[in-house]
């Protein structure tokens, strides 16, 4: 029996976080909308859940992709928004740790992305979920989601859903 676990991500749009996440194996549903943490992350911030299954897609490369798909080493006036986040559930926390130290010397500029508790989910409305793929002609999907799954494609083939990114592949 697979095993689901689920991580949070936030970093860009959501549009965007959820296009990439569902564009992978082993990605079982991506939740999109804001999610808060505690403390000074308390305000909602553009996100993801990302329920996957880590005998197919392992936390590391989650999270790589992640780094990789939104300016996770840049801060910027949007970071509240647009906060660049892991949201962790259950005992993650530690490994996340591990994983950021691993991948940070892999990045130009040290990364700003904060391993933070999950504390609150607040879904997208109906009408902009799964936006992507509801509108993959629209200017803004081919300007700013498409060049973050033609990495996938690139850089991340062994889990990149090759069936549902097949008209990138053209």
């Amino acid at each position: 029996m697979t095993t689901i676990q689920k991580i949070g991500f936030g970093g860009g749009c959501h549009w965007c976080t959820e296009a990439v996440f569902q564009s992978l194996l082993g990605v079982e549903k991506v939740e999109q909308g804001w999610i808060a943490s505690k403390g000074e992350a308390f305000a909602f911030s553009e996100a993801v859940i990302v329920h996957f299954s880590p005998e197919e897609i392992s936390l590391a490369v989650l999270v790589e992709i992640h780094l990789n798909t939104h300016k996770s080493t840049s801060e910027h006036s949007m970071r509240e928004k647009y906060r660049s986040a892991i949201y962790y559930f259950e005992n993650q926390e530690e490994v996340l740790s591990c994983i950021l130290e691993q991948l940070n010397s892999e990045f130009d500029h040290e990364l700003i992305t904060q391993i933070l508790p999950f504390a609150n989910f607040k879904p997208s409305r109906e009408a902009i979920k799964n936006y992507y793929f509801s509108n993959p002609k629209k200017p803004f999907c081919e300007t700013f989601i498409n060049p973050k799954l033609r990495l996938l494609l690139e850089r991340f083939s062994e889990v990149a859903n090759k069936k549902s990114l097949q008209h990138l592949m053209n």
